[in-house]
């Protein structure tokens, strides 16, 4: 049978939430992080830091899988609740939206989640985790990261959390942290020996976290810029962008265009940037930053949205992007009606390639 290359879209929600070790409620709205009503999407990454505290005991300790199952289980009940007379409920029918990998290492953790129809097609999920933190290799800082094939299409987020620090080079540690984690995250090669190794060997690869880069002019300009709203002058002294502009850690790396205030650090339960009133005499201050980011490497993608949640969970407000992306599906004539008979095939794009030689299915 003649085989073809289709190419079809698909919208993809990535989220991260430095969630400062606060335990989450039973009726935290998820729904206003995922905005499902308004953005459905065929795939929810979602990464957070510190689900629980970096005290000593917990990087050296057990993983405290229990939170996780927390997060999760707000996750799934958001993800598969349809809105009956304004109101959210959950379904009785089977779930649009599964669990494909979740994985905890010390405060990082990611959850990444596939609807139905997709499924079947998502081969190969693996994780590696990374840790560059104490002493170079535990786990409060570093990355978990979760690759996995779609149709055609090799996938790979890596969910970070960097070294932090406000002073002038700490930036440079930042850098480090990145560099490690790109040279030393391998994934298996696979029962074919055809999958990437590497994260940036990915088709798409998006990096999300709590990346802690910080903005480059004292503080008391910070602050007085944040209050203006001047975010433009802000990002131009801001570390990120000045690395996937000209540095080497970020070289070929993307980001969207920041139109929201930075994200951390914020009073508990407030609204106020922290130090933005007198706090207790040694505290130390922290200028506002957009700690927080999304970042992606690689062709095929499009970003559609960009923003910030208004959480007052922790003292950092959560990031989210959406994206369109393009997904290779390589399938003989007999082989097309299973697929392109149900509604995904509205989302083809038109565009197709011949020959190609036959997928692994």
């Amino acid at each position: 049978f003649l085989s073809l290359t289709y190419i079809f879209s698909s919208r993809v929600f990535v989220s991260t939430w430095n969630v400062g070790g606060v335990t989450p409620t039973a009726d935290l709205n998820m729904e206003d992080l995922l905005d499902t009503c308004n953005n459905p999407c065929d795939i929810y990454v979602l990464g957070f830091q510190e689900v629980v505290p970096l005290r000593a005991a917990n990087v050296l300790g057990s993983q405290k899988s229990n939170i996780c199952m927390t997060w999760n289980s707000l996750i799934r009940e958001t993800l598969n609740s349809k809105v009956i007379n304004g109101k959210k409920t959950e379904t009785k029918v089977p779930q649009e939206f599964r669990c494909l990998v979740s994985k905890q290492m010390v405060g990082i953790f990611i959850s990444v989640w596939v609807c139905s129809d997709l499924r079947p097609y998502v081969r190969n999920p693996s994780v590696s985790c990374v840790g560059c933190g104490i002493m170079g290799c535990l786990g409060n800082k570093g990355s978990v990261s979760v690759r996995f094939r779609l149709h055609e299409t090799a996938f790979c987020f890596v969910c970070c959390h960097l070294a932090s620090g406000g002073k002038k080079g700490d930036e440079k540690n930042r850098n480090s942290n990145a560099a490690e984690i790109l040279s030393r995250t391998t994934f298996p090669r696979g029962p074919s020996f055809d999958l990437p190794r590497k994260i940036l060997d990915h088709d798409r690869v998006v990096m999300l976290g709590d990346l802690n880069y910080r903005i480059s002019l004292p503080e008391s300009a910070t602050r007085l810029l944040v209050d203006k709203g001047e975010w433009n002058v802000l990002l131009q002294n801001d570390q990120l962008r000045k690395e996937l502009m000209d540095g080497q850690a970020f070289e070929g790396w993307h980001e969207g265009t920041i139109k929201f205030a930075p994200t951390y650090k914020f009073y508990p339960n407030s609204d106020e940037y922290y130090g933005a009133v007198a706090g207790k005499k040694g505290e130390k201050k922290r200028a506002p930053a957009w700690c927080d980011r999304v970042i992606w490497s690689g062709e095929g993608m499009k970003q559609h949205s960009y923003t910030r949640g208004e959480s007052r969970l922790s003292d950092h407000r959560p990031v989210k992007a959406i994206f369109t992306t393009e997904v290779r599906v390589s399938r003989t004539q007999r082989g097309f009606q299973s697929f392109f008979l149900s509604e995904r095939f509205d989302r083809i794009t038109g565009r197709f390639e011949m020959p190609l030689q036959e997928g692994v299915y």
